[in-house]
């Protein structure tokens, strides 16, 4: 079904991941989940596909940014994915087709937190690892992390606090979101001219996946995001602003303290990158410093449908400066 037995083409997974549009990662997840293609090995242990599993990875991309379960269809034959992406109504199984409304994508995303939680509570990383991934098929990646991935994680951290879940669940998860990172991140490429964004956490901060999803949001946005990690001092944030020519730069805030660390740091930060640089903070704490965003002139994000219409106003804004320059 697969047809790895054809002797066509004799190509690594670069190469693989270059003519099919699908990560190297992802061809990997596939393989390994579903069976999607079945490689063969040279003496050193490297993954040698064909022309046919090539042709079998561009349909499967092309199915599933369509809407279809890669669960569902991995193991169509090559046929079957061809009928399949022309839309043939003699296709059975029937494909499982995204919601059209944000109603139902909402709908299905509750679904799938409770699937999520559950696996959580029963510390099966491999389960949530699965509903991860056909989750994010299914409602696409923005769906999937606000309406999914946000408040799943909102309620992890609640139910951590009661003393329903253990700090060790909190972690169990956040490992295994990093590790679909691959999936989550962009697959086209930005515009050569796309606006460049830095994205990190102020020093103390420690938790990233805020400023991670924020990274993966803007890249969907169509910026060119540069991701620094967590816990930075201003003088690097900074620097990497100046090295890329960063016209903004969004910082995640997931803690409050009562220290001065934050509030010094932001301070500092905004000195250091000037008013040519839009500083945009968001995170399930960035309201506990209310007072020094307002004072440095920080936009505050109060969810992701607002980032988005402020990254499209600064992308807009961007665009005009550099047609007036040209």
């Amino acid at each position: 079904m697969n047809g790895t037995n054809d002797d066509s083409g004799q190509y690594l997974i670069k190469t693989v991941s270059k003519r099919s549009g699908v990560k190297s990662d992802l061809v990997r997840a596939w393989e390994r989940r579903y069976q999607a293609v079945n490689p063969t090995r040279t003496s050193g242990g490297h993954r040698v596909y064909t022309d046919q599993d090539i042709a079998r990875l561009k349909l499967l991309n092309q199915a599933t940014s369509n809407g279809h379960s890669i669960s569902q269809i991995a193991q169509y034959s090559l046929d079957a994915l061809k009928n399949l992406v022309k839309n043939d109504p003699d296709l059975t199984p029937k494909p499982l087709i995204i919601p059209s409304t944000v109603s139902n994508r909402i709908h299905l995303a509750d679904a799938y937190i409770e699937k999520c939680y559950a696996a959580v509570l029963a510390f099966d990383a491999k389960a949530l690892e699965s509903h991860f991934e056909n989750a994010i098929v299914e409602l696409g990646t923005e769906a999937f992390i606000e309406h999914l991935l946000t408040p799943l994680l909102s309620i992890i951290g609640e139910r951590w606090k009661t003393g329903e879940l253990r700090p060790v669940h909190e972690h169990m998860t956040s490992s295994v979101i990093r590790s679909l990172t691959y999936i989550l991140r962009n697959n086209h490429p930005c515009r050569a001219n796309a606006p460049r964004m830095i994205v990190s956490t102020p020093i103390g901060q420690l938790h990233e996946l805020g400023a991670l999803l924020a990274a993966i949001m803007a890249e969907l946005c169509g910026w060119q995001v540069t991701y620094l990690g967590a816990n930075l001092a201003a003088e690097e944030i900074a620097a990497a602003v100046k090295y890329t020519n960063a016209c903004a730069l969004t910082l995640s805030i997931s803690f409050a303290t009562d220290d001065h660390i934050v509030p010094k740091e932001l301070r500092r930060l905004k000195k250091l990158i000037g008013n040519d640089v839009s500083l945009i903070v968001g995170g399930r704490a960035a309201s506990h410093f209310e007072a020094v965003l307002n004072e440095v002139g920080v936009v505050n994000i109060l969810g992701y449908a607002h980032f988005r219409e402020v990254l499209a106003e600064l992308a807009a804004k961007n665009l005009e400066q550099e047609n007036l320059i040209s």
